[in-house]
C-alpha cells in the first residue's frame, strides 16, 4: 500500500512536440512546457495543505528539475527546496535517443514495427538501452522505498511502469499509455487517478 503521492510527469520540450524519442537525453522545456509546469503547481497548491509534511523529489535531469522549481514557484515554496533521485531518470533509447521514428525507419528499417510487436520488452540497440520492463526493475525499489506523501515529478516511461506496478496493468498496454504532461496522477494505497 502506497501513501498519498501526487505524480507529475515534466513540461514539454522541442523534442517531445517534434515526437523525437528522448530518454536520457538533457533537454530543456519549451514555452508551453512552463505554461504545464506552473499549471501543475497551482493544481497542486490546491490539492497540498501542507507542504512541509510533503517530500518533494524529482528525476535529475534538466526537464523534470524546471517542472519542479515551477511547481514549487507556484506553490508558493521555495523553488529549490527539492532532492533529486536518479533512479527516476527516463528510460533509456540507446542509439534511438534524439530520433523521430521516421528517422529510424530509414537507419532501421522495420524498427518501429518490430518494436510494435512487444514493446514492453523491446530494448533498442546502443549501451546503457533500457526495455520498459528493465526500467520497471530501476524504479520499483524507490516506488517500494515510498513510506511519506510525495510529491514527485518525473518522466512518461516511470510512470508507464506504475501503472503496471500499481494496477498490474497488461504490459502491452501499460506500455501504450498515453501520459500528458499539463495533468496531475495520484497514486494512494493500490489507485491511481488523473486529476
Amino acid at each position: 500500500m502506497y501513501p498519498l503521492a501526487y505524480i507529475v510527469r515534466h513540461g514539454q520540450t522541442a523534442w517531445n512536440a517534434e515526437f523525437r524519442l528522448q530518454g536520457q537525453a538533457d533537454t530543456d522545456l519549451n514555452a508551453l512546457g512552463l505554461e504545464q509546469a506552473t499549471g501543475n503547481g497551482l493544481r497542486l497548491a490546491e490539492l497540498v495543505h501542507d507542504p512541509e509534511n510533503f517530500d518533494f523529489v524529482a528525476s535529475p535531469m534538466k526537464r523534470t528539475r524546471e517542472t519542479m522549481e515551477r511547481i514549487r514557484a507556484a506553490m508558493q515554496l521555495d523553488p529549490d527546496a527539492y532532492r533529486t533521485d536518479p533512479r527516476l531518470v527516463e528510460v533509456n533509447f540507446g542509439d534511438w535517443q534524439g530520433s523521430t521514428f521516421a528517422e529510424l525507419e530509414t537507419r532501421y528499417p522495420g524498427a518501429s514495427r518490430t518494436r510494435a510487436l512487444d514493446k514492453w520488452n523491446f530494448q533498442p540497440p546502443g549501451e546503457g538501452a533500457e526495455s520498459y520492463r528493465m526500467l520497471l526493475e530501476r524504479v520499483k525499489p524507490w516506488f517500494d522505498a515510498l513510506n511519506r506523501q510525495t510529491v514527485c515529478v518525473t518522466h512518461g516511461g516511470v510512470m508507464r511502469t506504475l501503472f503496471r506496478l500499481v494496477l498490474d496493468m497488461a504490459e502491452d498496454e501499460a506500455a501504450n499509455l498515453e501520459i500528458p504532461q499539463d495533468r496531475v496522477l495520484k497514486l494512494e494505497g493500490k489507485s491511481l487517478e488523473w486529476l
